[in-house]
């Protein structure tokens, strides 16, 4: 932003952001406001607007700026300025404090914030409580304050580091207990005043969050027992109710460690037990949100306490009570009620499944097998549901977490006793004519649970295949499309007993049932899956079907698929024919392709007169039909699909050729030839030249990433070919040129995430399959600066790509594998870090406590492992050049880091022993700057 500009200005653009009619002219004015916010105009702009108080908007804006730039842009500020930004912003609390609640809320997150990072603010619950308790107009604001202030110590917007949070940590802890004093007093003005008691609950609930209150002092307060006292009665108000449960489960969960916290732990035991009449009072009165309540407080119970449920189970804190409130809860008609205990029923499946203790897995296999029949009950579609069950709404989504929920726990009542159960529960339902809905949510847990049951000599299993392929057509469609899913789960019974894929023998066996679905529209999706499911594990059973399996293939337009279904099919005719004999494998995949290769070449010969002529589909069924047949090919034979592959080229290149502009089918074009080098590997040879002088052409206009990856995917195949490794250095070099191009306009590496993972993915596969082409090659230099430029870049994908070729690099220096050429590739390896090895590891150690979160560590320890393998005295001189350069102190005058900590964590690395000691050291140093 050039220029400060005139509060004039800034009003019209505020009033522009929330009043202008037209879009266009919003966006406009949330780009300018935004460049506003960045700049350091804003600080002086944002007071002065809140001086002014001319309107909500303007006030709630400044505020916002207030909070956002101390968040993330408080090195701006000189020293000198911090007293007075603090007491302007007091001055703007208070004197806005009726304007709006959330004019107060950024301004008390602003106030926090500073007080976090600025060091010299000594005490400042202590002024804070002071100087505004004693006003009771005051108190909403400063409740405000103190409640943002423990939540904001844990941010992830504010880099305090380690060091001065421990130091805020101890602060707030010394003064909880004025806190408390504060919030007791509040309590006791309330009164009738709903608002004052939520505030003060909503701050009581932070500071345990925080786990900074004293636990003995808190066991015995009087504001426990009026948390308990509100969720008892049953005229309690809804917000209130809301901000008491919120408390109770902060509390729950703040003393996770029960023994050391043994006496809060009891009360807030002894206390939640007592709402269970409160629940069913809820319940009467059909208040859902109040039943919500104690649902998340029972289950934060036995989060809580699961420990010692299983530990002493039945006895003292591990009293199986708080098993019962959930099975309660689990009993409520709506199943939004049981969905919140979902997360504790699977911890506690993870806790006795590490145990091997049949008499512990017998107390509470009870309680599963209730927890079973509730979620069977909770899975019934609705009576008056028509067509099939959705997946993706609400409910169909809550039924997909029941079948993970049931997956996990199946082991404690035993799958096969529980799938007897069950289908004998459907024979009985069989018999009795029950509703459909309940008939269809008996076949939902079946096939959540049918591939946990062992197959072999399973009579059950068998009986339940052949009632389920019997089923009337008459019967609820939902109830056919859920028997379908079953079907498909059951495959494995299907391969033992392969008389169910007889194509004449009566009664209908399995491939006849499914081919019925496949021609119903509303059934044709669950049908092709299940087909997928028993030619993924029926391969050699299904050869003998492949025939029928290839009409489907050629109709495949003709049902009423989704692609992905489309493709599943394809997928699983795929596995079949890559089971058939070597010498009809070819004819088989150019029949299987022809429909695909033939829809290309029409929409190539046509005229976009208005139709589409987008070829996705087509390619996407070329590629997963190259990806699944994998033919057993012994060496010196001829590859039988080589020769198809060698016919399609010509009409993907012409088609890759005639989309060239457009990316997304410029991928699928690169993706289906991936596929199909991968497919017959080094008998894709002829295909290379044209392959690549394509690719380079292309990607000089047009720089589509998929080019690098489909690149690297060449040069896995072929670069350990002496005769092939020039070409591909060329092709490199080639490609290289304009990316570096495109990477070096603003912010190139930020905007190009999938351009930096691709490249680098190839120049690994170069290190992996020939190094010293890549090493003696004049892009090197330029390879390793924009690799050390690429650390800095915070995208999973595409940092991990570039910290796996540098690791991979390094390690050709220090890995003896090739011994013909070690030392060539050692003095190489010795070359680039003389160059490049002090800004390397400066960069990475810059990267790891600025730049990168946490899950970046473990990669960024492998190249540091690998560097310090191959020279651990330069290494050690590097590391500590880099450990000088850090700031030692933040710009609110707090200690970043501490002489002493900077040698501790020097030590640990130099002297690692395994790369996993030197990721715990950093991710344990980064925290001082985070």
């Amino acid at each position: 932003m050039e220029g400060k500009p005139g509060l004039q200005t800034v009003y019209q653009a505020v009033q522009a952001l929330y009043h202008d009619p037209e879009p266009s002219g919003k966006e406009r004015a949330s780009l300018w406001l935004g460049e506003l916010q960045r700049s350091v105009y804003a600080w002086e702009i944002s007071d002065q607007l809140l001086q002014i108080r001319q309107d909500v908007e303007s006030c709630y804006f400044a505020a916002q700026t207030m909070k956002m730039k101390i968040q993330t842009s408080f090195y701006e500020l000189p020293a000198d300025s911090h007293a007075s930004l603090r007491d302007s912003l007091l001055s703007h609390i208070q004197n806005l404090k009726d304007l709006s609640p959330v004019i107060v809320t950024q301004l008390a997150l602003a106030i926090a914030d500073l007080a976090l990072q600025m060091a010299s603010w000594k005490g400042c619950v202590q002024t804070l409580v002071e100087t505004y308790s004693n006003d009771i107009s005051s108190l909403p604001f400063l409740l405000e304050i103190l409640t943002v202030l423990p939540e904001e110590v844990h941010s992830r917007s504010l880099r305090i580091g380690a060091n001065r949070r421990a130091e805020i940590i101890e602060d707030l802890a010394f003064y909880s207990s004025t806190v408390v004093s504060l919030l007791m007093n509040c309590v006791e003005k309330a009164g009738d005043d709903q608002k004052m008691l939520i505030k003060s609950f909503k701050c009581l609930g932070s500071w345990f969050n925080l786990g900074v209150l004293d636990s003995n002092f808190m066991a015995n307060n009087r504001l426990l027992l009026l948390l308990f006292q509100v969720l008892q009665q049953d005229q309690t108000p809804s917000n209130l109710h809301e901000a008491a449960s919120d408390c109770v489960c902060s509390a729950l969960y703040a003393i996770e460690n029960i023994d050391s916290n043994l006496h809060l732990g009891t009360q807030l035991f002894q206390g939640v037990l007592t709402l269970e009449t409160a629940y069913h009072m809820a319940v009467a009165r059909e208040d859902l949100d109040k039943v919500l309540n104690y649902c998340r407080i029972f289950t934060e119970l036995c989060e809580t306490f699961l420990e010692k449920i299983v530990s002493t189970p039945g006895r003292d804190l591990g009293d199986l009570r708080t098993l019962e409130l959930l099975l309660i809860c689990a009993g409520h008609p709506q199943y939004e009620v049981v969905e919140i205990s979902f997360n504790f029923w699977y911890r506690l499946g993870e806790h006795l499944y590490k145990t091997s203790e049949n008499v512990l897995h017998g107390i509470f296999k009870p309680y599963i097998q209730r927890l079973l029949h509730a979620l069977a009950r909770h899975c019934q579609l609705d009576p008056d549901h028509d067509g099939v069950p959705e997946d993706t709404d609400d409910f169909g989504e809550f039924r997909m977490r029941v079948s993970d929920l049931v997956k996990d726990l199946i082991f404690l009542v035993g799958s096969m006793e529980c799938f007897s159960q069950v289908s004998m529960l459907y024979s009985t339902l069989k018999e009795g004519n029950p509703p459909w809905e309940v008939t269809e949510a008996v076949l939902f847990i079946m096939a959540s649970i049918a591939k946990s049951v062992d197959p072999e000599n399973n009579p059950t299993l068998v009986e339940v295949l052949e009632g389920v392929v019997r089923l009337p057509e008459s019967v609820h469609i939902a109830v056919r499309y859920t028997s379908i899913e079953l079907v498909g789960e059951m495959s494995e019974v299907v391969d033992r007993n392969p008389q169910f894929l007889a194509m004449c023998l009566p009664p209908d066996p399995v491939l006849a049932y499914l081919m019925k679905g496949l021609c119903q529209p509303s059934l044709a999706s669950p049908s092709a899956k299940a087909i997928q499911n028993i030619c993924s594990v029926c391969r050699d059973h299904m050869a003998h079907h492949f025939r029928g399996l290839l009409d489907i293939a050629r109709s495949l337009d003709s049902f009423t698929l989704p692609p992905e279904a489309a493709v599943g099919l394809l997928k699983g005719t795929a596995l079949v024919l890559a089971r058939l004999p070597l010498e009809k494998i070819s004819e088989c995949l150019s029949e299987l392709c022809s429909v695909q290769v033939n829809a290309l070449k029409q929409l190539l010969s046509q005229d976009n007169n208005g139709r589409s002529s987008d070829p996705t589909l087509f390619l996407d069924r070329l590629a997963v039909i190259f990806r699944h047949t994998v033919p057993r090919v012994e060496n010196g034979e001829t590859h039988p699909c080589q020769k198809v592959i060698q016919e399609i080229w010509p009409v993907i290149s012409e088609t890759l050729n005639k989309h060239r502009a457009d990316n997304r089918i410029v991928e699928r074009c690169c993706r289906c030839l991936r596929f199909a080098v991968r497919c017959v590997g080094k008998g894709s040879a002829a295909l290379l030249q044209p392959l690549v002088t394509q690719m380079v052409g292309v990607y000089q206009v047009h720089q589509h990433s998929c080019f690098l990856y489909l690149g690297s995917i060449l040069v896995d195949e072929y670069g350990m070919e002496e005769g092939c490794q020039q070409g591909l250095l060329d092709m490199l070099q080639a490609l290289c040129v304009p990316t570096f191009q495109l990477l070096e306009h603003q912010r190139g590496l930020q905007n190009h995430p999938d351009t930096v993972d691709d490249l680098f993915r190839l120049f690994t596969r170069f290190v992996q399959r020939c190094p010293i082409v890549l090493l003696r090659s004049q892009v090197l230099v330029h390879v390793l600066q924009w690799a050390i430029a690429a650390t800095l870049l915070d995208h999973r994908d595409a940092n991990c790509s570039v910290m796996k070729f540098l690791r991979d690099l390094v390690h050709t220096g220090v890995s003896n594998d090739h011994e013909e050429n070690f030392e060539v590739r050692k003095d190489l390896i010795t070359q680039v870090l003389n160059q490049f090895g002090q800004q390397l590891i400066s960069q990475l150690v810059h990267a790891c406590c600025f730049c990168l979160p946490p899950y970046t560590l473990p990669d960024v320890a492998e190249v540091i492992w690998e560097v310090m393998a191959f020279d651990r005295p330069t290494f050690c001189r590097w590391l500590e050049a880099s450990l000088k350069s850090l700031p030692k102190e933040t710009s609110g005058g707090a200690v970043t880091v501490t002489h002493k900590q900077l040698t501790d964590f020097h030590k640990q690395v130099t002297s690692a022993e395994e790369c996993k000691q030197v990721c715990w050291a950093f991710r344990d140093f980064t925290r001082l700057f985070r």
